[in-house]
């Protein structure tokens, strides 16, 4: 992952990582008991409904500021320079008579 510009977005990716852990925390620790208390069942809820938003807040973000798969470096280093304007007719190779 890369460093956010942005700290709205890095505080957001933050939280979504300690939220996550806390997550697994309350379920690792309601596994082995048989009644889940009302509580417990509240604060698991409650972790998950601010997971959503974290994750929602960051989709939104790489939705409006990632730039198309299509023109980033690593695809443009793998196109034939050789005719670059897409309007001009490519040359056919001859065939030679035997």
């Amino acid at each position: 992952m890369t460093a956010d510009s942005n700290s709205h977005i890095a505080w957001q990716r933050a939280q979504l990582k300690k939220l996550r852990a806390a997550l697994k925390a309350v379920e690792a620790d309601q596994l082995g008991k048989a009644n889940c208390g009302r509580a417990t069942q509240m604060t698991i809820d409650e972790l998950q409904r601010k997971i959503g938003e974290s994750g929602r807040c960051i989709a939104e973000y790489e939705r409006r500021t990632r730039r198309p798969l299509a023109t980033d470096r690593g695809s443009l280093t793998s196109v034939s320079w050789d005719h670059w304007n897409a309007n001009l007719p490519m040359a056919r190779p001859q065939r030679q008579r035997a």
